[in-house]
């Protein structure tokens, strides 16, 4: 089972509180679980939690004393699935630009296995033309959408923009380990 190595990159939005549940259900499937956070995902998921479920430290910093070839390109190395979960809508502008500025989204450039992203906004942003562009340029750069899904949002809507349920995700990153 050791090809079976996810790294969960984490970005700011409320659907970050799911995450953690996502990563104890991978390590109890025997998946060997790294995450990197955003500085905006602080404020919705804490990294003590993720290190406690991971059993790993979490890792923040672009720069990094302890990997000398840089912390992104090490990371990118150790895995073969990249999950961004919850992925907002600045990440994915971010990434379909192929812009560079922290730790996930240069990890997000090195990175040359597989990608999932889990995307999770207001139903108006979901649907704003920037992000529907920026969705059809990662999926037609490879990147896998999981989601989004319909239902209310933390806004107090009802809408399309809520993130897919973290055992639908994990399912998902089981049937990507076992087609591997």
């Amino acid at each position: 089972m050791s090809d079976r190595k996810v790294i969960i990159g984490v970005t700011g939005g409320i659907a970050a509180y799911k995450t953690p549940a996502l990563v104890s259900q991978l390590v109890k499937a025997d998946v060997d679980v790294t995450v990197v956070m955003t500085a905006a995902s602080h404020h919705f998921a804490g990294a003590a939690t993720l290190t406690a479920l991971s059993g790993k430290r979490v890792h923040t910093e672009l720069f990094d004393e302890n990997m000398p070839l840089g912390a992104h390109i090490e990371l990118a190395r150790r895995a073969s699935l990249l999950c961004i979960v919850p992925t907002s809508a600045d990440f994915m502008a971010k990434a379909a630009l192929g812009l560079a500025d922290d730790l996930l989204s240069t990890l997000y450039l090195a990175f040359t296995g597989k990608v999932f992203m889990c995307p999770a906004m207001n139903k108006e942003m979901w649907a704003h033309p920037a992000v529907q562009r920026n969705v059809k340029t990662l999926i037609e750069d490879g990147v896998t959408m999981i989601g989004p899904d319909s239902g209310w949002q933390s806004c107090r809507v009802e809408g399309t923009g809520r993130m897919t349920e973290p055992d639908e995700i994990y399912a998902k990153i089981e049937s990507y380990f076992q087609d591997k």
